[in-house]
């Protein structure tokens, strides 16, 4: 099993700034990736930012140039800065591991975080 500890959400103003972090802990294998993905009422989970324990990023279209993430491998710990914030990044943000064993894959998913971008 494999834990997820997710923060930072909350309100926003359009145009603030929000740090969201994700902390795994449990059967994290070394060779993993975290990411976001976002989902709003009604419509499909997308991906927001991913990031391998080897370095290798992908971000959706739809937040190119204004989020950015990072993780810190020593704490398990995965972060998603977010930047001129729009009212469309209202959501909520679920934080996904997934790790990679001999003969196994882990997949597991945080509670969620919500994010709410409005004046």
């Amino acid at each position: 099993q494999v834990q997820l500890v997710e923060s930072g959400g909350g309100l926003v103003q359009p145009g603030g700034s929000l740090t969201l972090s994700c902390a795994a802990s449990g059967r994290v294998f070394s060779l993993n990736t975290m990411g976001w993905y976002r989902q709003v009422q009604g419509k499909q989970r997308e991906l927001v930012a991913s990031h391998t324990t080897g370095g290798t990023t992908a971000y959706g279209d739809s937040i190119k140039g204004r989020f950015t993430i990072s993780r810190d491998n020593a704490k398990n710990t995965v972060y998603l800065q977010m930047n001129s914030l729009k009212s469309e990044d209202t959501a909520v943000y679920y934080c996904n591991f997934v790790g990679y064993g001999d003969a196994e894959i882990l997949d597991f998913w945080g509670q969620g975080t919500q994010v709410t971008v409005s004046s």
